[in-house]
């Protein structure tokens, strides 16, 4: 027996009766300022050794168990110590300490092809900085008992996070380490919780990396460009703008009011809709314009507007539908009339302008259209869904229980506080004043200033 194999039973027997092998470094609880140099770790990983002419059998078996790092093939060349070539398949430790631990079937599966205990080994393995993900770094060094950096959005090569209190003295770490492990990150920001109501911006600290807040993404087969420091735009959303822009025909007509760079407006005209697009922040409207030219859009599909969304509502839209309503504007095709209102911390306070917006001249009872509102907002409490539909009701001041199509819960926001979209039909007695809630007597005419 050679001093080798000897090694080998002597190592195995201590692997077997020791306690779990953990793959997290040690020794870097609390570090605030990366040192790389200290995330060195010796450990002893299985290893299984085939020859060349069984690896292509034994690896789809074994591919369960697999020692999967940063940087670090599983499946390596090795060459024996009577200069024969070999494989040699690395284990996970944290699954696989002794021969046992493979599952029975495999074991039978690999005895059928002649790879059985006497091909299993240990080896030892320094693993570094480099061999390590954000998640394990994080977990190593951040408070114990406490929520560490569980998520993240990723726009174009920025990397923005919203970290909580306790871990605000570790941000540079953090960034530096997203800086490091995720290819196509150049900055890293933390963004406070506060945004801006007016703009819908957010303020932001850069942690790591340049800044550089110019950003392209692509969503929905458009190119969106914006600097992400004077704009808002929210990845987490790409599958809700999927979800509206499914409900858009070819000749409908679109109404958005709070439009930011156009996640709704740009993808809808480009899919032949009429598009009238607002929003209030002067930078949301300047790449607004870019997005309508890098995205080829033909302009006489897409209107612009830089202004208030009352201001919006009780202009731009007011004026059309009066047009629909007294007959001098025919919608092709049976279309029919959405407005997305995506302001979830403002938006059901802009319905009351749907009140009373028109005056019964402007009603022509032969003329049919259907207008359908998308509005969002935040609900804190238990019944999210019951806490919408109020909102939406008292603000825009009637009842219209019978005309809402969906209540949907579009993403958590925070514990207990959801973001959620109201879709409802906006009926002529909205329009024109009428049934007002809790009031008996006649409506008085709201006149929008």
């Amino acid at each position: 027996m050679t001093v080798t194999q000897i090694q080998n039973i002597f190592q195995k027997l201590f692997t077997t009766m020791s306690a779990k092998v953990s793959l997290t470094p040690i020794g870097v609880r609390g570090m605030k300022i990366l040192d790389s140099e200290k995330f060195q770790l010796n450990v002893s990983v299985p290893v299984l050794e085939v020859t060349e002419n069984k690896l292509a059998k034994t690896t789809p078996i074994v591919k369960p168990y697999f020692l999967k790092l940063e940087n670090f093939k599983p499946i390596q060349n090795y060459v024996t110590e009577n200069n024969s070539s070999t494989k040699r398949i690395f284990f996970n430790p944290e699954k696989i300490k002794c021969w046992s631990d493979i599952a029975e079937n495999h074991r039978l599966t690999l005895k059928s092809y002649d790879v059985d205990e006497s091909n299993f080994t240990f080896d030892t393995l320094q693993l570094t900085y480099d061999n390590f993900k954000f998640d394990i770094i994080f977990k190593a060094v951040l408070p114990e008992n406490e929520e560490i950096v569980s998520s993240f959005s990723q726009i174009g090569h920025i990397i923005h996070l919203n970290l909580r209190e306790h871990l605000f003295e570790y941000r540079y770490l953090i960034g530096q380490v997203l800086l490091d492990k995720i290819k196509t990150c150049r900055t890293v920001v933390n963004k406070s919780n506060i945004i801006d109501n007016t703009y819908r911006n957010f303020k932001m600290e850069v942690i790591a990396g340049e800044e550089d807040f110019l950003v392209t993404v692509k969503e929905n087969r458009c190119n969106f460009q914006f600097d992400f420091s004077k704009v808002y735009w929210n990845p987490r959303l790409c599958k809700e703008h999927e979800r509206i822009l499914a409900f858009l025909k070819p000749d409908d007509v679109l109404f958005d009011v709070f439009c930011g760079v156009g996640p709704f407006s740009i993808p809808a005209a480009k899919r032949n809709c009429q598009v009238f697009a607002n929003d209030l922040n002067p930078d949301s409207f300047k790449w607004l314009e870019h997005n309508a030219k890098i995205n080829k859009i033909n302009m006489t599909r897409l209107k612009l507007y830089n202004q208030d969304g009352k201001d919006f509502i009780c202009n731009i839209f007011k004026d059309y539908v009066t047009d629909i309503f007294n007959g001098k504007k025919i919608l092709k095709n049976d279309a029919k009339i959405h407005i997305t209102m995506n302001l979830p911390a403002l938006a059901v306070e802009f319905l009351n302008n749907f009140n009373a917006l028109l005056s019964i001249e402007d009603l022509s009872s032969n003329i049919k259209c259907d207008i359908i509102v998308y509005v969002y907002c935040f609900a804190v409490g238990e019944d999210p869904v019951k806490i919408s539909k109020e909102k939406v009701i008292e603000n825009l001041g009637f009842d219209i229980s019978k005309d809402i199509i969906d209540v949907f819960n579009v993403r958590n926001v925070s514990p207990k506080k959801e973001m959620m979209r109201v879709s409802f039909k906006l009926n002529k007695e909205v329009l024109f004043g009428k049934k007002l809630v809790h009031n008996d007597e006649p409506p008085i005419k709201k006149l929008c200033i």
